[in-house]
């Protein structure tokens, strides 16, 4: 028996075989920063699950998992991410370190045999370089080359989210050169998948794609009120060499998640336009009205 067929079995309910690409849906930001918009209460959290369906993937923390279980079984149901990490990085609320600013620590949610007896296909976790205190750097290292190691052992995927520790303060926290490199040393230690932030343009995160030979998947940021961005965000991700996008906010933050899912997958795995995908949203709201 070969925990690699394990990974090859979870991976392949996240990037469609068809296409080798994904729509993954982060719903997990409250385990960092409080309820977000849109997810603040049972029955929102409820509500805009019942409409994950067409996602490859969606991301939950370890204690919504009795909540939205129901959403991960069946056939044609999403892969199942987890949210591993708990961080307090560039945190707007009750800011921790010194002045307001620190240079941010994380935490481990779960032990990764019970992440698997859990069924979970994938977890992700960050990975923060940058630290003036090369300590935390060392530390960022250590820990998630053993989270890699130890989901090789039962056959889990990773996704590793690299970042600056700097964001906020160096103005090239996010040019394509520091990116890529970050990127890199992410697939390096044995990422299945990189989330990446987007740089400002599709030449800047092509030269990061093209530089990382594990798939990477773009992170959505804030959003959600602007189908029309949420796609023309994720078209230029397609253009520049993404094998997907990691969106939270632009998709649960919207009227209706569903019609925005099924828009991103026109666009993502079915290389439509973005003016086609508009189309696609008008005709389904027509359809229901």
């Amino acid at each position: 028996m070969d925990p690699r067929t394990g990974k090859a079995v979870r991976l392949g309910r996240i990037l469609r075989p068809e296409s080798g690409r994904a729509v993954v849906v982060a719903a997990s930001h409250g385990v960092m920063a409080g309820p977000p918009s849109g997810l603040k209460t049972r029955d929102e959290i409820e509500t805009v699950f019942a409409q994950l369906r067409s996602a490859d993937g969606v991301m939950v923390t370890p204690g919504m998992i009795p909540l939205v279980e129901k959403t991960f079984v069946g056939r044609d149901r999403p892969g199942f991410v987890l949210h591993l990490d708990w961080k307090n990085h560039a945190r707007s609320l009750y800011t921790p370190g010194k002045d307001g600013r620190g240079e941010g620590v994380l935490a481990q949610l779960a032990d990764i045999s019970d992440v698997a007896a859990c069924g979970i296909d994938a977890v992700m976790t960050y990975m923060y370089l940058g630290q003036k205190d090369t300590a935390l750097e060392q530390e960022e290292i250590v820990r998630n080359a053993r989270i890699v190691r130890d989901c090789e052992r039962h056959g889990i995927a990773v996704i590793i989210e690299p970042r600056s520790a700097l964001e906020g303060i160096d103005p090239d926290a996010l040019s394509a050169k520091v990116m890529s490199m970050y990127c890199r040393i992410a697939a390096d230690i044995g990422a299945d998948l990189v989330k990446a932030l987007w740089p400002g343009s599709v030449e800047d995160f092509a030269a990061v794609t093209s530089t990382c030979y594990t798939p990477v998947l773009l992170a959505g940021g804030a959003g959600g009120e602007d189908p029309r961005s949420t796609l023309q965000l994720a078209a230029q991700a397609i253009e520049a060499g993404a094998k997907g996008v990691m969106f939270g906010r632009r998709i649960f933050r919207a009227e209706h998640p569903a019609r925005v899912l099924r828009a991103l997958n026109a666009v993502v795995h079915e290389n439509q336009s973005v003016e086609q995908a508009l189309r696609l949203l008008d005709q389904e709201s027509q359809q229901r009205e």
